[in-house]
């Protein structure tokens, strides 16, 4: 509900108005409290998985701190991109940006237990995807028929799936600690539990910045917990600086093939991603339809943002669609409002000491924030999907897109004499799954559309819709 103390309805409606600072300072605020963990969660978990972010005395450790800081700051730079822009840049709207999930089921196989040294080769493909994605900018309004809600509901359930087995370990006790006599512990749980439990109760039974919140107040309850069992450890809180800059081509650039085509097909999914968060944000705050300009605009800055990202050590950006859902809630569609966020988050990035402290936390105590905010992905994605008509054509295209992408993901193995670049994108579980859900859309006919579906579905889909046809046998 729009607070009609901070303008008229016609100004909250207007992307250009600027609300009174004693109102656009708390509102920028609550945007990247909503995106936050969100945010700096995939730094932790790709650094986690090239095994350099598993405990301070590692010595690599700093470059988790390294990467955090630079999720934030790159998150708050491609913001201003979108919110300010700069000639055909831009949508200027209130879009927050922030590290994409849709990147990790990619990212974990390319960087799997080879440490600070696979980085290089992410950079590399988050350079190239990222100016790939730019350039989708010039015709994406004419490739989104090719991607209904059966396919783009699909790719984002298979993003969502991709993740819950990483949000689960992480809740028992993390990778490294898999087959010791900790791993799944009750203490673990307990930790994991309690921000599950918080986050749900704030989430249902509060209000406004509370329940916005939600996911933040959650982990911080639970590292309240895992401090009081001593299982937080500050020593690289003291030793982190108090300022640093950017540090250009920090890892270094290294192409690969396999980084640089599955940087490139995700960069398109996240570019219909993207158009569908524009198309969000001006129906639900301004109650129109967002313009080709303001559609080419925004993922021009998607783009650019991923590749600026790539070369200082960050990792791909995205559009955050939680904060497509707030501007609806508040009613308030200033991007005056999204900008005074970014330099919040810019400023976070400048401040290591907050690297050190975001990466103290607890495996145990972010398995139960994942969870549950990879749990909505999935929820997101199944949201997506109730759009669809399900006919026996669509049933068909969904099966065996999920199947193969998500079969293929649980038993990489299947694919061993694949080459290696071939195989790390077979096996990534929503490449397959898009790439197959995408050629059978534009291939199969639509005659299918109109023909029965209990041949596939073994007569549970199409009931009630006749009382006089009998069942197949």
């Amino acid at each position: 509900m729009a607070d009609r103390s901070i303008g008229t309805p016609e100004q909250l409606r207007d992307p250009n108005y600027t609300p009174p600072l004693i109102k656009a300072v708390p509102l920028g605020i609550q945007h990247v409290l909503a995106m936050f963990v969100s945010n700096v969660t995939p730094a932790i978990i790709v650094c986690g998985a090239a095994g350099f972010g598993y405990g301070s005395n590692s010595p690599d450790f700093p470059q988790m701190i390294y990467m955090i800081q630079m999720s934030m700051f790159f998150a708050g730079i491609a913001t201003l991109f979108q919110t300010i822009g700069f000639g055909p840049v831009g949508a200027r709207l209130p879009i927050v940006q922030g590290t994409s999930f849709a990147f990790i089921p990619i990212m974990i196989p390319l960087v799997a237990g080879k440490g600070v040294e696979a980085m290089a080769v992410l950079m590399g493909g988050i350079l190239v995807g990222g100016l790939f994605h730019a350039c989708l900018g010039f015709f994406i309004g004419r490739i989104r028929f090719a991607l209904p809600p059966l396919v783009t509901g699909l790719v984002v359930t298979m993003i969502g799936l991709a993740l819950v087995k990483t949000g689960i370990q992480y809740a028992a006790g993390g990778v490294p600690a898999i087959g010791t006599a900790e791993y799944g512990s009750g203490r673990n749980w307990l930790m994991a539990a309690t921000v599950i439990i918080v986050t749900l109760g704030l989430k249902f039974f509060a209000r406004g910045m509370l329940s916005v919140s939600a996911v933040l107040i959650g982990l911080l309850v639970g590292y309240v917990l895992a401090f009081a069992l001593g299982e937080v450890s500050l020593a690289s809180v003291g030793s982190a600086a108090s300022f640093a800059l950017p540090d250009p081509l920090h890892f270094g650039l290294e192409f690969s093939v396999a980084a640089v085509i599955g940087f490139c097909l995700l960069g398109f999914v996240s570019a219909v991603e993207t158009v569908g968060d524009v198309s969000g944000i001006t129906k639900g705050g301004a109650g129109r339809e967002a313009t080709d300009t303001e559609i080419q605009g925004a993922t021009f800055a998607d783009g650019l943002g991923t590749a600026l990202s790539g070369l200082f050590g960050a990792l791909p950006n995205t559009s955050f669609s939680q904060n497509v859902g707030l501007i609806a809630m508040t009613g308030v569609m200033s991007r005056t409002v999204v900008t005074i966020g970014a330099v919040f988050l810019i400023l976070c990035g400048l401040v290591p000491k907050i690297g050190a402290v975001i990466s103290s936390v607890p495996i145990e105590v972010l398995g139960g924030g994942v969870i549950v905010m990879f749990g909505m992905v999935v929820a997101a994605g199944i949201s997506m999907l109730s759009d669809v008509t399900w006919n026996r054509r669509n049933m068909v295209i969904f099966a065996i897109a999920l199947s193969l992408g998500l079969g293929l993901q649980l038993e990489p193995a299947a694919l061993q004499y694949l080459p290696g670049t071939m195989m790390v994108l077979a096996t990534s579980g929503i490449l397959p799954a898009a790439v197959i859900a995408i050629a059978l859309n534009l291939i199969l006919p639509q005659e299918l559309a109109d023909e029965a579906t209990e041949e596939v579905s073994g007569g549970m889909a199409g009931r009630g819709k006749s009382t006089t046809a009998p069942d197949r046998v």
